[in-house]
């Protein structure tokens, strides 16, 4: 590992350079800058402040992150913590690669807006005009769709998840998720009028691509981004096996104190997948900015954000998202793939860029991205205007009225309402903050809980509906009713089947070869566990011959009954 005194020997020099550029003496800056007078920012402080940001993996015996700082294009603070490999000693460096889960799509969205300019597609193209075996279900799916998580079908990765054939349990490849969704009869919502995160999207995105291209996605992305930029240690991982000079493992924390390997095993990639380094995603986020890539016109697709269907604007564009820090605007995104996590976010305003990439699940990439963040921005934070109360004061017996099960009809989900201290709080555990009689704030999030009256809520987020709750009994079976619900159910969508028997006051899944999961009763018909949200459904006779099943990004999964 890298000793404290390299490592701050590293800090000290990427200090000399961001001084230097402050002052306007940089090889890069095409155009003098006017010489400023203030002092020189104290980086010594920082790069303390850094240090114990990511002090719980400064260690020779646990994996870590590295973490890198730009402004204006120009890198002036990198550093690494812990091990790249704990079987082979190895540190990890800021030139360690990593795998960068999620923030993988905005090159997907990248690579589709280059295609666009070359107008060899538009972003409001059918999807099925390109895959036909994507089944057609009455409604038309846009490549902007598949980009912006509101095309409506079912993450892959929950499909296998039902399956037992999860994606850390076999080796899937593209072949693999077009035949999953291919089999797929419902989509969870009708597309445009919900954002559901969705990897099968962005690999649908990349079937696409080389359908237009005939070539590798990989190739491709090679060719018209990474080299054209100089991001010459970035590459996709579309063979796990393919050996990669300087990549760290992956790691799964099992306690401070111990790991296990957890590294992909799929060749999937375009939702995830991107192997690179901190220094090579600054000069992305710098590229995504200035244009120089392609231009304006390619700046603004990428962050042209859709609206849904109800009107209202969905936060979330080809692979980034806009939100606000510090009272400061930003463009982000986050990453979890096995043991991998990752940050990228930039301050456009500020021209600040911000990377995070580690290997171990323990490292929560949100969290480590804001208190880097602060560190460098502390100065230029906005103080927010005075807020509106955040509360008002409500009797407990006015919040009594509200407590009670709801179910969404959309996909089955059973919320619980109970009052605990004087709070409305959800089973889970989430406050519900009174901002008027009947409008509840859930936690600190920008949703809201409005009741139209005591038996229906309306969930809101800005304003705008996002679906809605409706008052059922909660439901306590009888040994005999829960009997009833015994039986063999198949479902050709996951290609899996299952056995339920019952026992004591609750129904047991059994799934081939050896799993079992308990779920307890919710509301009638309905109950919730490991295996997911399960509702039946029963013929005119009363007769159970269906079941429902919604679990992650699958809402309504059907199983007949054999």
């Amino acid at each position: 590992m890298m000793g404290r005194n390299m490592k701050h020997s590293l800090a000290t020099l990427f200090i000399l350079s961001f001084f230097l550029f402050q002052c306007g003496a940089t090889a890069e800056t095409t155009e003098p800058e006017e010489t400023s007078n203030d002092p020189a920012p104290d980086m010594s402080e920082k790069t303390e402040k850094v240090d114990e940001i990511f002090s719980d993996w400064d260690r020779k015996d646990y994996p870590g992150c590295a973490v890198a700082v730009s402004r204006d294009g120009h890198q002036f603070f990198s550093a690494a913590y812990g091990m790249a490999d704990l079987e082979h000693n190895v540190a990890n460096t800021p030139s360690t690669i990593f795998e960068a889960g999620s923030v993988s799509k905005q090159f997907v969205g990248a690579a589709v807006v280059l295609l666009k300019l070359d107008g060899k597609l538009s972003l409001e193209d059918d999807i099925r005009d390109y895959l036909e075996d994507v089944p057609d279900y009455g409604e038309t799916i846009t490549i902007r769709h598949l980009l912006t998580h509101t095309s409506g079908l079912r993450d892959w990765g929950s499909v296998t998840a039902i399956s037992g054939w999860g994606r850390g349990a076999r080796t899937h490849d593209h072949d693999h998720v077009l035949d999953i969704i291919s089999r797929q009869s419902r989509l969870n919502f009708d597309p445009g009028d919900f954002y559901s995160y969705s990897n099968s999207g962005y690999n649908l995105a990349v079937l696409i691509i080389e359908e237009i291209i005939d070539d590798s996605f990989a190739d491709f992305s090679k060719e018209e981004i990474f080299k054209p930029l100089g991001m010459n240690k970035t590459e996709w991982r579309d063979d796990y096996q393919r050996i990669v000079e300087g990549r760290s493992s992956a790691y799964t924390a099992v306690n401070e104190d111990s790991v296990s390997i957890n590294r992909p095993i799929e060749q999937v990639h375009g939702n995830g997948g991107l192997l690179t380094t901190v220094s090579d995603l600054n000069i992305w986020n710098e590229a995504i900015e200035t244009g120089r890539l392609a231009g304006e016109e390619f700046v603004d697709l990428m962050h042209e954000m859709p609206e849904l269907n109800n009107g209202r604007t969905n936060n979330y564009a080809l692979g980034v998202r806009e939100g606000e820090h510090l009272g400061l605007p930003f463009i982000s995104h986050t990453g979890a793939t096995s043991g991998y996590r990752a940050f990228l976010r930039r301050y456009p305003e500020q021209r600040v860029s911000v990377s995070i990439l580690c290997n171990v699940t323990n490292a929560s990439p949100g969290q480590l991205g804001n208190q880097v963040s602060e560190v460098f921005l502390e100065d230029e934070a906005i103080e927010e205007e005075e807020p509106e109360p955040e509360s008002i004061d409500l009797a407990t017996a006015d919040l009594e009225r509200f407590a009670g099960m709801f179910k969404n009809p959309l996909n089955g989900n059973a919320t619980k309402l109970k009052v605990e201290d004087d709070t409305l709080k959800t089973d889970n555990g989430n406050m519900l903050i009174p901002k008027s009689e009947n409008k509840f704030r859930i936690d600190s999030s920008e949703r809201h809980f409005v009741f139209d009256d005591e038996d229906h809520i309306q969930i809101t987020v800005e304003g705008y509906d996002e679906g809605r709750l409706e008052r059922v009994e909660e439901f306590n079976p009888s040994e005999s009713e829960l009997a009833d619900f015994e039986g063999t159910y198949y479902s050709y969508d996951a290609e899996t089947e299952i056995k339920i028997t019952a026992e004591e006051d609750k129904l047991v899944i059994h799934r081939r070869p050896n799993s079992t999961f308990e779920v307890e009763p919710k509301y009638t018909d309905a109950f919730s566990g490991g295996y997911g949200k399960l509702r039946f459904h029963r013929n005119d006779a009363g007769e159970i011959e269906q079941l429902s099943l919604g679990r992650g990004r699958v809402y309504d999964m059907r199983f007949d009954r054999e």
